[in-house]
């Protein structure tokens, strides 16, 4: 009687590890929702704007780092926001990063830093496209 009883324990343990890892997968392979892509791709023409950039926070200190790889200058900006209530949060000076050029612009608080992020925005106006040919000749 036992033995039944402990078959029984291991083939319903086997059972219910099978069925949650059933789930679980099926859990993970569930698609994102849907979201609206951005005016820009739906426009169809691709942005080329934006330094690329990377924030790196050592203690109270960030520094952020960008390159450029677009043809237009890019203007960031660092924003630092700092955790305890009486650090005053701070935002950098713009700084023009010109195309196939390098930036690094930094920040602080007093204590520990809650959050950095970069601000992006053209620093010229987009190129205007080129004019149809007048046909004449």
């Amino acid at each position: 009687m036992r033995a039944i009883r402990r078959g029984f324990g291991v083939i319903a343990s086997v059972a219910v590890l099978i069925t949650g890892t059933a789930v679980a997968a099926e859990l993970r392979a569930a698609p994102a929702p849907a979201q609206d892509p951005p005016a820009t791709a739906a426009a169809g023409d691709p942005e080329n704007f934006g330094a690329s950039c990377r924030t790196v926070v050592e203690g109270s200190r960030v520094t952020a780092h960008c390159s450029n790889p677009y043809p237009r200058t890019d203007r960031i900006r660092l924003h630092v926001e700092c955790d305890r209530w009486w650090d005053v949060d701070s935002d950098s000076a713009p700084v023009e990063v010109e195309p196939a050029d390098y930036a690094q612009v930094t920040g602080r608080c007093w204590k520990e830093v809650r959050s950095a992020w970069i601000t992006h925005q053209p620093a010229d106006p987009a190129p205007a496209p080129d004019p149809p040919p007048v046909g004449g000749s």
